[in-house]
């Protein structure tokens, strides 16, 4: 499974970006995809995930830091994870890596943990000023 993120750029406080994971290889709709952040100095972090339920079903989560601001979906016939991000603030710069797992009986997907996400992508940076 390769993984590639873009989208990202140069925004202002109060804007929005659409990122875009194009994955390629072997990528059934049971894989969980998660989105994640590094900002300088500061761990990766969790920002949106999707995870299969069942056929034609999926489950989302987001951390507190963006719930309502940021959209997780996928589109299964471009195999494309995207990233929808509106009301961008400063501290959401950071660079943004897409990252994919495959089914397992032991994590429940989406997890938080990068830990549990087997393929990533190289990043994307995401810059928003103030």
């Amino acid at each position: 499974v390769q993984l590639q993120a873009s989208g990202g750029g140069l925004v202002q406080a109060g804007d929005s970006l659409r990122l875009s994971c194009a994955v390629s290889g072997h990528f059934p709709r049971s894989y969980a995809v998660g989105w994640f952040r590094q900002a300088p100095e500061k761990e990766r972090e969790f920002v949106a995930g999707i995870g299969w339920c069942g056929p034609n079903s999926y489950s989302t989560d987001y951390p507190d830091s963006v719930k309502g601001r940021f959209t997780i979906s996928r589109d299964n016939i471009k195999d494309t994870v995207y990233l929808e991000m509106r009301g961008l603030k400063p501290e959401d710069t950071a660079v943004y890596y897409c990252s994919a797992a495959r089914r397992s009986s032991v994590v429940l997907y989406p997890s938080r943990s990068a830990l549990d996400y087997t393929y990533w992508g190289q990043g994307t940076q995401v810059t928003v000023s103030s």
